[in-house]
């Protein structure tokens, strides 16, 4: 099973949706606690659901069960914490809301990730995708765009 991961900061919109296209994803899945973001125009939630059908013919799908917590989020992010810290915190969440029995698999095939990051290492997103990596019993391809 293929799932791809993406960030939409520091692109552009070509740039997006370029890459979500030539990976051949057929759905977006919106792990983002808030899918209303400013941080891109093109990233808000009926924006998106919007280009992503017309340029790619790629579906959209919002999870809130991928995100962390606001109190996890806050943590890290406004009051700068420590990166392990929030790895531990969120891995804790996702084995407490035992997301690998609530998300079917069949959703995840040939979907990609979404959250803001640009980069994969401190994000979510790529901690989600380890993470049902080791927990689903199908072989799982990982591939950041």
């Amino acid at each position: 099973m293929r799932l791809m991961t993406i960030g939409f900061t520091k692109t552009s919109a070509e740039g997006f949706f370029t890459r979500l296209v030539r990976a051949g994803v057929k759905r977006v899945i919106d792990v983002r606690l808030n899918n209303t973001s400013q941080l891109a125009g093109f990233a808000k939630a009926a924006d998106l659901r919007y280009f992503l059908e017309s340029i790619g013919g790629i579906g959209y799908r919002h999870e809130p069960l991928l995100a962390p917590t606001q109190d996890i989020l806050d943590a890290y992010k406004k009051e700068k914490g420590d990166w392990s810290l929030y790895e531990r915190r969120f891995l804790a969440l996702m084995a407490a809301r035992e997301v690998e029995r609530r998300i079917d698999p069949a959703t995840l095939e040939d979907g990609c990730l979404l959250c803001s990051e640009d980069k994969p290492h401190h994000c979510h997103r790529r901690l989600v995708a380890e993470y049902l990596g080791r927990k689903w019993s199908v072989p799982l391809e990982v591939r950041h765009l």
